[in-house]
């Protein structure tokens, strides 16, 4: 059992670097333009030590309300017991990057308006909601050119 309880304790793991993606960091991650609104990931650099977040914030997603020369604040829901606070943590451009979780959503407002378009000039209604997956569809396997194979276990044979 752990006795020590430091502020970067138990985060042998969470703050070390991938394989392979030690030394410098690219300049991509610099240059990397963030804006007040955007949902970013926060995922603490370990080469990195100023601007770092708490091991708490690690893997948690928030939304920027502040951004300066070299690091953004982001504004972060964390549960406390029974309630939900919005605490505002600042964290260097090395700890952030741009969420995918909207991007499945502005695919689908691209694809619902080039639909609704298409249904408008047709004359027709179409429905814009998402479906789940459905099961597959019936169909029938010809045994034609497909024979049947009849599978048995290969006897035992001792190699001694």
């Amino acid at each position: 059992m752990p006795h020590s309880f430091g502020l970067r304790a138990r985060t042998r793991h969470m703050f070390s670097r991938p394989f392979r993606q030690k030394g410098a960091i690219p300049l991509s991650t610099y240059l990397v333009t963030y804006k007040v609104g955007d949902i970013v990931d926060i995922k603490a650099n370990g080469a990195v030590h100023k601007g770092m977040p708490h091991k708490f914030y690690h893997g948690k997603t928030g939304v920027v309300y502040n951004v300066t020369k070299s690091s953004v604040g982001v504004i972060v829901n964390k549960q406390v017991r029974h309630r939900i606070i919005q605490k505002r943590v600042n964290l260097r451009i090395e700890h952030v990057k741009h969420s995918n979780c909207r991007l499945d959503f502005l695919r689908r407002v691209k694809q619902n308006a080039k639909l609704k378009a298409e249904a408008k000039e047709k004359g027709i209604r179409v429905s814009l909601k998402r479906q789940p997956a459905q099961p597959a569809a019936a169909h029938v396997v010809t045994a034609r050119k497909n024979k049947p194979i009849t599978v048995a276990p290969v006897p035992y044979e001792a190699l001694v």
